[in-house]
């Protein structure tokens, strides 16, 4: 049957990072949007106080010993109340959804083109063009989704007087600031998110594909997704984070009283004042508790709900 949207041959593993199928099947465009988006969504709720703990962090200029993040969700919960640990949540799910929707589509989309390219369609690519598919589709969603990311940012690291809403951080930054704030610190984060979606895409296909060589059986057990998943979270957030400070300071730069200009004027003042290792990877290690979770449980609802909807027969052949 020909749907409205184009067909896309793809394995159903592949829309959640997955490189050998358990199922191959036709599904639209708009049933990986919808996927993914879900799947985004849920993954981004379960660590939102943990993220919203590591921008707060990253946005201080002063130094802070890591095990006082932990304190710092304490008193917030203490002070404001158990729902203020998600402030900002809802300028996230705006962001992510849109965000996990593109980039689980387009990293189906690249995989076929580069596919079709390298002679490996229907197959499992080589290395570089694992790496380049899981990079484009990154770049690709936050290129369309940018200005909600500082918004997000902007709402995690300032009190509920400042910003009541989302609209209402939109209007402020727009009339105080001018529209060009929305994409400050857009240079550093399409820096850091073609090494992180890369290696991240690249790092979960490439341990998916050694499972199934060396346990000969074709989709691993859920624990396993979830392993693999927080194992790729981790080194693709570790290798992107540098970037992703420098982004955050330029992000919050106007409410938190700093002066940042250019990306290496950032990471310059940054060593000045507060050192190299110990200011530019301030928080890495929340970080490494919330990207795992965030990934494997990103990659391990996306297969469930692919299967769970295969089964009730809700794609469109």
């Amino acid at each position: 049957m020909v749907a409205r949207f184009t067909k896309v041959y793809c394995k159903v593993e592949t829309l959640s990072l997955h490189v050998v199928s358990f199922c191959v099947q036709r599904l639209t465009v708009l049933d990986t949007l919808l996927c993914g988006a879900f799947a985004g969504a849920v993954a981004k709720t379960v660590i939102a106080p943990l993220d919203r703990t590591k921008i707060i962090f990253q946005g201080k200029s002063i130094s802070l010993e890591e095990h006082e993040a932990f304190r710092l969700i304490y008193c917030t919960y203490m002070q404001d109340g158990f729902l203020s640990l998600w402030r900002g949540n809802s300028a996230t799910m705006v962001r992510v959804i849109p965000y996990a929707a593109i980039q689980f589509c387009s990293h189906d989309q690249y995989k076929g083109i580069l596919g079709r390219y390298y002679g490996f369609q229907g197959k499992a690519l080589p290395p570089f063009p694992r790496f380049l598919a899981g990079s484009l589709a990154g770049t690709t969603a936050v290129m369309l989704t940018y200005p909600l990311d500082m918004v997000r940012a902007r709402m995690a690291v300032t009190p509920r007087q400042m910003y009541s809403n989302i609209m209402h951080v939109f209007v402020r930054i727009t009339q105080e600031e001018g529209i060009k704030t929305l994409y400050r610190g857009f240079c550093p984060t399409i820096l850091g998110v073609i090494p992180y979606s890369g290696i991240t895409f690249f790092t979960y296909e490439t341990l998916k594909k050694l499972h199934a060589e060396r346990t000969r059986r074709s989709q691993p057990y859920s624990y396993e997704r979830l392993v693999f998943g927080a194992c790729a979270g981790l080194i693709g957030q570790s290798a992107s984070y540098l970037l992703d400070m420098v982004c955050r300071r330029m992000q919050t730069a106007r409410v938190t009283g700093q002066q940042y200009g250019s990306v290496l004027g950032t990471m310059k003042t940054i060593v000045v004042q507060e050192g190299g290792v110990r200011g530019l990877y301030k928080g890495l290690s929340m970080n490494w508790i919330k990207g795992p979770i965030a990934v494997g449980v990103c990659f391990d609802l996306m297969h469930n709900l692919l299967h769970k909807m295969h089964q009730l027969g809700y794609f469109t052949h």
